[in-house]
């Protein structure tokens, strides 16, 4: 039985922390949900961390359903939620509703998550009304980079700051079943996660939020290529899988892998047969 949105409301009202991680394929998915993660986001981080990208803003929902499938196939218990990408929800309100519904349907996703908040609070409303569960986001939103100006911090200033209250007061107005608050100031954020009722998930954005976000990549350590200042490594997987790689290449060159332990033997009189 997976995780339901009732559950994350229960973890909230009970003070319980909520871990959460991104995954992207199928063996990833399956390590995250065995250790009991509770909530696995397909973000469109994968655009970088997996497909090479810039930022997000390339990534299709092709692309995003194609890894979906993989990590619902990898978990059992794990809610996952579909990041919808750059463009899928904002034309309107009838174009948001059939992408988000080929995310359950075809990626057998259980949620979908979107970006912004007043700006598409009834789209967040038209989603829910149709039985689909939506995660909202708001601070900083990476498909969003250009107008921001960049990866910055949002709500530090006043109006900024009652900006953000606001929109999350009318996304769980609309709907929404939880909040992403990235790179918003930890005082902003403690503030927010006392005003509504739903669960926020932080992301560079405090210890106050109910719980806490990552990519999976950059607490691996696997993503090196820039390491932001709201993550924490718990592991370095990409040296170690250099030196694995290393020794292999050595052990090929020189002869000493593989041996007869890692081949398969066969009946001499069947072999002499054969050299007749």
């Amino acid at each position: 039985m997976r995780v339901t949105i009732n559950e994350l409301k229960e973890m909230k009202q009970n003070k319980e922390k909520i871990p959460m991680l991104t995954a992207y394929d199928y063996i990833t998915a399956k390590l995250v949900d065995e250790v009991g993660v509770p909530l696995i986001l397909v973000g469109d981080s994968l655009g970088m961390v997996m497909l090479g990208y810039d930022s997000t803003i390339p990534v299709t929902i092709d692309e995003m359903l194609h890894h979906t499938k993989a990590v619902v196939r990898g978990t059992k218990k794990a809610l996952v939620i579909g990041d919808m990408p750059f463009m899928t929800y904002h034309k309107s309100i009838s174009d948001a509703l059939h992408n988000a519904a080929r995310f359950i349907q075809e990626g057998g996703a259980q949620a979908v998550k979107l970006e912004g908040g007043e700006i598409v609070a009834e789209t967040v409303k038209r989603l829910t009304s149709c039985g689909i569960p939506v995660m909202g986001h708001i601070g900083l939103t990476p498909q969003s980079i250009y107008q921001l100006g960049g990866f910055k911090v949002q709500g530090k200033a006043t109006q900024a700051a009652q900006r953000l209250i606001k929109d999350a007061q009318i996304l769980e107005e609309a709907g929404a079943f939880s909040i992403v608050l990235e790179c918003v100031p930890a005082p902003l954020s403690k503030l927010i996660t006392q005003k509504v009722s739903i669960p926020t998930i932080g992301i560079g954005a405090g210890p106050d939020c109910d719980g806490q976000v990552q990519v999976i990549s950059d607490i691996l350590g696997l993503y090196t290529d820039f390491v932001p200042k709201h993550t924490k490594r718990y592991a370095r997987l990409a040296d170690e899988i250099k030196v694995a790689i290393t020794d292999y290449v050595a052990e090929v060159k020189s002869v000493s892998f593989p041996t007869m332990k890692h081949s398969t033997s066969m009946d001499e009189n069947t072999l002499s047969s054969l050299d007749k």
